[in-house]
């Protein structure tokens, strides 16, 4: 990574539930500080309610957010690309760093079961948080 502000990409299948929390978290902490991207290989129509829900609950307002889909040039502009379950079907290039995360799918959950998912999201990006931005940690 360059001294420029680092980049994150977060990929899962629809973008609605653990990307879109994911990124709803390293904005939250991070703020300017690092560019948030997510998308999705196969984007749904709307991000997951449950999801909008147990974020709320923490302060995050994820009601604006829209699912969006995957691109080489969000890839090919990303420091770091962290997938959640979309496989092989993330683009992959040289020189880029890339982690998978195995994580619970919210999909068709209630906020009941998406609360330990989000819990989890958030001890996930405070350490990378602490990679990415040392100084700040």
């Amino acid at each position: 990574m360059s001294d420029a502000k680092p980049s994150v990409l977060f990929v899962c299948v629809h973008n609605a539930g653990r990307s879109q929390m994911a990124a709803a978290w390293l904005s939250h902490l991070a703020g300017d500080r690092v560019e948030v991207l997510s998308a999705g290989s196969a984007p749904a129509g709307h991000v997951n309610p449950a999801a909008v829900e147990a974020m709320r609950e923490v302060g995050i307002d994820m009601s604006a957010e829209t699912p969006k889909i995957l691109t080489v040039e969000a890839v090919q502009a990303s420091d770091v690309c962290i997938t959640m379950g979309c496989g092989d079907t993330c683009p992959v290039f040289p020189g880029k760093r890339y982690l998978d995360w195995k994580l619970d799918d919210p999909a068709g959950q209630g906020v009941e079961a998406v609360r330990p998912i989000r819990d989890e999201i958030e001890q996930r990006i405070r350490g990378l948080l602490a990679e990415l931005l040392p100084e700040h940690a």
